[in-house]
């Protein structure tokens, strides 16, 4: 009988714990979000080039491992704001390259309201149900190493249909990863909401560039 009343507080300490990082993590993620949009508009402006690949794979593996080593400081945020600000220069000569096809405003808005489509949902869904889903950790890691050997054989070998497959993949593997990292949040198997932003955030983006490429292949069909 005395331990009812411990199980009850402990598990509404859980339950705050959760709605702390959940709010923390989406005000972030937002914050994060519109600063990576105006780095991305200032880069476009610019004309910025898109930096060399391996500048690319530095940059970003070297911002991220700095933000989880930091992840439990102040300095986090720094580092979540570097790399999210990197990737949203990156994003910069993407969109120039869209903006220079015939119909590539429309590519871009399609895209983009898709994006915010698919992120929403797939979020309300695990907020509402709060169904588990742990379960998609098995294909995440599956289709992260298909993916990684997908695009490793795109540098090598131009296959028909190649690139397309390997953008409809992406778009899967980072709407799986939406729902897991969601799931994840609210029971309780991330409690750092700096690392539940940047995991966000990177499934937002690949969907971003992967839904780019997709229609902007189906565009150049027409």
């Amino acid at each position: 009988m005395q331990q009812q009343p411990y199980s009850i507080e402990q598990l509404q300490g859980e339950q705050t714990q959760v709605s702390s990082v959940l709010r923390n993590t989406y005000g972030l993620l937002a914050m994060t979000l519109a600063f990576s949009g105006l780095v991305a508009y200032m880069a476009q402006q610019m004309n910025a080039a898109y930096p060399n690949v391996f500048v690319v794979l530095i940059g970003f593996y070297g911002l991220f491992f700095l933000t989880v080593k930091l992840r439990n400081s102040a300095w986090g945020l720094l580092s979540t704001f570097a790399l999210t600000g990197f990737m949203g220069y990156t994003l910069g000569p993407i969109l120039n390259r869209y903006l220079g096809m015939a119909n590539g405003g429309e590519v871009i808005t399609a895209a983009f309201a898709m994006t915010a489509l698919v992120f929403c949902g797939l979020s309300a869904y695990v907020l509402t149900t709060r169904k588990d889903m742990s379960f998609l950790s098995g294909f995440i890691t599956a289709g992260f190493f298909v993916l990684l050997g997908a695009t490793l054989v795109s540098f090598f070998f131009q296959i028909s249909g190649l690139q397309l497959a390997i953008s409809a993949g992406f778009v899967l593997f980072s709407s799986a990863a939406i729902l897991y990292q969601t799931s994840e949040i609210i029971h309780g198997g991330e409690r750092n909401y700096i690392m539940a932003t940047i995991s966000l955030y990177v499934s937002i983006y690949n969907l971003f560039v992967s839904l780019l490429q997709i229609f902007g292949i189906m565009g150049s069909d027409d």
